[in-house]
């Protein structure tokens, strides 16, 4: 090691992007593995590459240019991406929500900060701001649960809004009476400034953006307008006095109106800023961070915990006094405390902006005490908020009893998307297809052929070309209409999800991986960034008899699974299936399940032999295994992670398929979810996900370990 440490730290600029860029590449897939919310994961790599930590990089001018140009890009997506209309409806009792979830944390912490860290007055109300505002890490959960036009939830975002802009302009009181000195002739020309700021802002702002956006529609030219309005807010706002993040905040609530969220304008700004500025600003956090300080003494987890608790303790006392003023359901409760308890992208740009402050030569308004306390802080609550949030959203879909409508999926949206790769697999997966779709629409299959763009290509396309060919000739022999395509990607299952998008499809009928020499993983190599990626309907199927010859069909289905929206679409196709290959079915689930099952299959389907078993427990899958035949299908209905009818024991479906279920006909089902989840990467709620986290890894290691030596024992 001593021939290679004069290597470091990296002063090289090309280098130290090089290292940035890994960073970037790899943190997100580490942190993954041990489920930590990607933002710390950013912050966490910066410690480690920074001077405190292993000394890797230098932290040169790149860090403080990219880090600005972060900064601010934060705080402008996160008045972007509001829905203002929502915040329309509910304006009076977001106002008095908004004004609790603020005064309540501010008041606490302040007289925290002063009693018990001994903190200044201006650090604690710097502190205060920090605790009083809060991001919505967890809303993409509630995303999942489709709970997005809640009462609980609109409330909880306007009250967001509102504390943060409380939150800044404290902030940038504070800032400007750094620079000034204060007194009130002082006070008198910052209101007057700012007044002044605002006022130019929304008149001459919205006019510009209306006539640039009419004229041009080149969209390099629109991309560029955005970012000079963006960084044109923040230079006005830092000469009126005030903090430049509060002016990209300001430029985020003025071009919300003009940006629509799904539009490719705004695709383009949140790539730019997930993919290069804001995890450069996060990395360059870390760098600042002194890591030995958490070891020094028990002071720094004194100040964690009393930021944590109190900070905690107001939101938490907000949300409820609402709740009770509100007369709202505890659940909605658990929901507005969940959502405004987290911290993150705005607490780290407040206390970077205190990190800049001079109180005395050498002293800054925010020391390394609280710059440490604040990280861990955002890792604590993020922990928090993403717990209770989930819990709250489960707590209200069961609450409102809001079970699927039966009518949602028996319109005309079916078109099934069927991928296709090996010939010998080809066969009973077209088959799959003709017998669960809907012969009353005459809706046609969709046939798809992925093949790599490599060496290897011209070939490839040929033997799709020849496979995609050979299913229209199975489809047509039994009349049914087949659209193929042969479609070139750097990425299978990106191939398979845009033409997903393309063809307009309602569900994949898939085949299950069962090639080892491919990958050794249970899900192939692309299967589970398939279902993670993609809200719909998924059916993987392993076929290991001609499916005329399937006798009888047993579902096992998990509790909660009627709350799901997919619920009477997998149960449809079922009921076809059954129909088509006149065979027997069996449902075991819990008797709630079971019972609204038979209602529809009685309903639509009552000359299938139906039967129903309770499951009460899904441990009780196994046990299964010696019931199923070999001329029967065993249908597993499972969930996606983070769904109402998901649950821990999911985790070892794979293990428990392999071990009990490998010489079984299988047919594994993911229901449709809500929340269309799209391409662009964000740190709140990434779209790759490890099929098992480091510690199950570990904890199978041990358990492998433990085992193999009790053999010996014996």
């Amino acid at each position: 090691m001593q021939g290679i440490s004069h290597l470091f730290p990296i002063t090289d600029p090309t280098l130290i992007f090089l290292v940035v860029m890994l960073i970037i590449l790899f943190a997100p897939i580490i942190m993954g593995k041990l489920r930590i919310p990607h933002i710390i994961g950013m912050v966490l790599a910066g410690v480690a590459v920074g001077e405190y930590g292993f000394n890797i990089l230098v932290r040169d001018q790149s860090f403080e240019l990219f880090g600005r140009v972060g900064l601010y890009y934060i705080m402008f997506l996160a008045s972007l991406e509001m829905d203002m209309e929502g915040i329309r409806r509910h304006k009076w009792r977001m106002m008095v929500f908004g004004l609790l979830t603020f005064v309540i944390p501010f008041v606490l912490t302040i007289g925290m900060g002063t009693t018990m860290l001994g903190y200044s007055v201006m650090g604690s109300v710097l502190l205060g701001c920090i605790m009083s505002s809060n991001t919505l890490v967890s809303y993409p959960v509630v995303a999942r649960y489709g709970l997005q036009r809640k009462a609980s939830v609109t409330l909880s975002v306007g009250s967001s809004m509102l504390s943060l802009l409380f939150s800044l302009i404290i902030l940038a009181a504070i800032t400007a009476s750094f620079s000034d000195g204060g007194g009130v002739l002082f006070w008198l020309l910052f209101v007057a400034k700012f007044a002044a700021y605002c006022a130019a802002m929304i008149f001459f702002i919205p006019r510009l953006t209306r006539w640039f956006l009419r004229r041009y529609s080149d969209s390099v030219m629109q991309f560029i307008f955005v970012m000079a309005v963006l960084f044109l807010s923040a230079g006005l706002s830092a000469a009126a006095g005030i903090e430049g993040i509060f002016g990209a905040f300001m430029a985020g609530l003025i071009l919300n109106r003009f940006i629509p969220h799904v539009s490719p304008l705004m695709n383009r700004i949140e790539f730019i800023g997930n993919a290069i500025f804001i995890p450069y600003f996060l990395i360059g956090v870390g760098m600042l961070i002194n890591v030995r300080l958490l070891f020094a003494g028990g002071h720094i987890l004194w100040v964690v915990a009393c930021i944590v608790f109190f900070g905690t303790l107001g939101k938490a006392l907000a949300a409820y006094a609402s709740c009770l003023l509100f007369r709202m359901p505890l659940s909605s409760g658990h929901m507005m405390f969940g959502l405004t308890s987290a911290h993150a992208a705005g607490a780290i740009a407040m206390v970077m902006v205190g990190m800049t402050l001079e109180v005395s030569p050498g002293h800054y308004l925010v020391d390394n005490d609280m710059l440490n306390g604040v990280v861990c802080m955002i890792l604590v609550t993020c922990i928090i908020s993403s717990v209770i949030t989930d819990r709250a959203a489960q707590a209200i879909t069961l609450r409102d009893k809001q079970l699927p409508s039966a009518e949602d999926h028996d319109g005309d949206d079916e078109k099934i998307l069927i991928p296709v790769k090996y010939p010998e697999y080809a066969d009973n997966l077209i088959e799959l297809g003709m017998l669960m779709r809907n012969v009353s629409l005459n809706r046609g299959l969709v046939v798809l052929n992925v093949v790599y763009d490599d060496d290897e290509l011209p070939r490839n396309q040929e033997l799709g070309h020849r496979l995609v060919d050979h299913c229209q000739q199975i489809a047509a022999a039994a009349d049914v209409k087949v659209m193929t395509q042969v479609r070139i990607a750097v990425n299978i299952a990106n191939g398979i999800k845009h033409a997903f998008k393309e063809f307009q499809a309602s569900e994949i009928i898939i085949g299950m991986h069962m090639h080892p020499e491919q990958s050794a993983r249970f899900w192939g190599e692309f299967h589970q960034s398939l279902f993670n990626g993609l809200s719909r309907q998924i059916i993987m199927a392993r076929i290991k008899q001609p499916l005329n010859t399937i006798r009888h069909i047993h579902v096992a289905v998990p509790s909660r699974a009627e709350f799901e929206p997919g619920f009477y679409r997998w149960v449809e196709r079922l009921a076809r299936l059954a129909v088509n290959l006149e065979c027997r079915i069996t449902f075991h689930s819990r008797p709630a399940t079971n019972e609204l099952i038979r209602q529809y299959m009685d309903a639509r389907h009552g000359s299938i032999k139906q039967h129903y078993r309770d499951m009460e427990h899904w441990d009780a899958l196994p046990a299964l295994a010696a019931t199923i035949a070999p001329d029967q299908l065993f249908v597993v209905v499972t969930a996606r992670k983070g769904t109402i009818s998901y649950k821990a024991a999911l985790e070892q479906l794979p293990q428990e398929l392999t071990e009990h279920f490998s010489g079984t006909s299988l047919m594994i089902i993911f229901p449709d979810q809500y929340d269309d989840q799209n391409e662009q990467m964000t740190f709140a709620e990434p779209q790759h996900q490890e099929e098992e986290s480091a510690y199950a890894q570990l904890l199978n290691w041990i358990n492998k370990k433990l085992g193999r030596r009790g053999c010996k024992k014996d």
